[in-house]
């Protein structure tokens, strides 16, 4: 290959790279948005104080519900029609439905534009980080998705600062960033891999695969099982830390706001540290492995914190979102489990079956809070906090044992319905 060509080559998989990082960024802004203004937008569409938490609950779990059947409609449209299909009509859709959830001035179409929102938010980040483990060479693509997750997770931030200007603006510019987004993405290629996959004769995109073969379903199971405890954490224990801050008799009222934005900067740097320490490394499940143990310390340090004042709330927000930084090694190793034909449906349908894992995790959580009040227990929201947490962070350890390293792995082959075959990639 000429030096011009390598040259050419090179600013191709930059600007893949920057195009999915900003895609990412959008995709988090969105995905977040309702948990930061949830209490002054409910308030203003004429929610109750009294049923604010659990109408939240219900809010968030119909944009939960719509990612987790998005997943699989993008993951199946990215393996069979290309990755940059999903990035296209992924975010048309979640950029329409988010002008629309400006304009929603009742309880019922508030909900089911977010459904419709999560429905268009499930296929961002999979397809960006398909795009870019198909892209980069193997050793050298822990750092792509790094930078996508880096960049992404600062959405949180501006989705904190921009809801400072009214929640119904900060649907609107959401919805704006997208457009201005979709136009940047004329300029994106499509994987050679998938292209090479695209002329051959075998099955792409077919959900079901994962389905008929014993090993290959525990495989997929266990990449959803690991991701578990990090949206239990941003989607309890953050989003609802108005609520938990009251039983820690927090010196002032917490903000569920100031809490996503400060969890996802921590995040951020997190998932950059993660990114490297897995290249250092060279695992990606001792990676996962510290992060997770740290997480739960980090949890514990929240839930002791009693009489916690604003500033104590950022460090510790910090805190924990810095060891809930495994999200890009996590979605990672997703996509390095499985052959090409079916990869985008992987990468696209796990992280999001991770975020819809909070619908039973809220429920098991509801569950322990009636319960711990019935029996008497003042403080029933941190005790069920501890409870939960322990619970899913033991089936993510669980599940992580189970998968192989996938490090350096060669992503260059097909999944077969009962076999794997290697294809060759001129």
């Amino acid at each position: 290959m000429s030096d011009n060509a390598i040259q050419k080559s090179t600013k191709s998989v930059v600007f893949l790279v920057i195009v999915a990082s900003l895609g990412y960024f959008v995709d988090i802004y969105d995905l977040l948005i309702f948990s930061i203004v949830r209490v002054k937008s409910l308030h203003d569409i004429g929610v109750s104080d009294i049923e604010m938490r659990t109408k939240g609950e219900f809010i968030i779990n119909m944009q939960m519900f719509g990612l987790l059947l998005g997943g699989i409609l993008w993951g199946v449209i990215g393996d069979k029609f290309g990755r940059i299909k999903v990035l296209f009509g992924s975010i048309l859709l979640y950029s329409l439905a988010n002008f629309a959830n400006g304009l929603a001035t009742d309880y019922y179409t508030y909900a089911a534009v977010r459904f419709i929102a999560g429905i268009g938010l499930a296929g961002e980040l999979g397809a960006g980080i398909t795009l870019v483990s198909e892209t980069m060479s193997k050793d050298k693509r822990g750092y792509g998705t790094m930078i996508v997750a880096v960049v992404g997770l600062f959405g949180a931030a501006a989705a904190n600062l921009v809801a400072g200007y009214g929640w119904q603006n900060a649907y609107f510019i959401g919805g704006g960033l997208g457009m201005l987004l979709l136009l940047l993405r004329v300029g994106t290629f499509e994987s050679g891999m998938f292209k090479h996959a695209e002329n051959s004769d075998v099955s792409r995109g077919n959900f079901a695969m994962l389905f008929t073969n014993r090993k290959r379903f525990f495989k997929y199971l266990n990449c959803i099982l690991i991701g578990m405890p990090l949206w239990f954490v941003v989607g309890i224990l953050i989003t609802q830390s108005p609520e938990i801050g009251k039983e820690l008799g927090a010196v002032e009222p917490l903000s569920a706001g100031t809490g996503v934005m400060y969890t996802y900067i921590g995040l951020s740097f997190g998932d950059m540290f993660a990114g490297l320490f897995a290249q250092l490394t060279k695992s990606r499940k001792l990676t996962m492995l510290v992060f997770q143990l740290m997480s739960v310390v980090s949890v514990v340090f929240y839930l002791n914190s009693h009489g916690i004042t604003h500033s104590q709330f950022i460090g510790i927000c910090l805190f924990i979102g810095f060891f809930i930084g495994y999200w890009a090694t996590f979605v990672t190793i997703a996509s390095e489990q499985f052959g090409t034909n079916i990869r985008a449906t992987v990468t696209t349908t796990v992280p999001n079956f991770v975020r819809g894992s909070l619908i039973p995790i809220t429920w098991g959580f509801e569950l322990l809070v009636k319960h711990f009040k019935a029996q008497g227990y003042a403080d029933s929201l941190i005790i069920s906090a501890y409870v939960m947490m322990g619970i899913v962070t033991v089936i993510a350890l669980l599940a992580l044992s189970q998968l192989k390293e996938s490090f350096s792995k060669d992503l260059n082959y097909i999944e077969e319905h009962d076999t794997v075959s290697d294809i060759k990639v001129a």
